[in-house]
């Protein structure tokens, strides 16, 4: 028997404790992902853990990998104020979002 499972892709962005800085990145299991970022905090390993950003603010769930890349893509190249206003849109308090 063949079990069709339709793999999440999630593209998020998380923000440091004073929200001055974000970080964009593509997981396909968000919560291990969000503890790895909450492990590395304070370490220069990473640039989530150099800069703290430790908390998720905004995610979006895709089906299709290149859809989830491509969107990763897309953010990282928007301005702060365009991304701001996205996390706005979903969460206008930037309510850190427990996983």
């Amino acid at each position: 028997m063949v079990i069709n499972s339709i793999i999440p892709y999630y593209v998020y962005i998380t923000t440091n404790p004073a929200k001055t800085v974000l970080y964009i990145g593509i997981t396909s299991n968000l919560p291990e992902r969000m503890a790895q970022h909450y492990a590395n905090r304070g370490t220069d390993q990473t640039f989530a853990g150099r800069y703290f950003c430790y908390n998720l603010v905004h995610f979006e769930e895709y089906t299709d990998s290149k859809a989830a890349i491509a969107r990763e893509k897309e953010l990282k190249g928007w301005t702060r104020a365009k991304k701001d206003s996205l996390i706005v849109a979903s969460n206008p308090d930037w309510a850190f979002i427990q996983t």
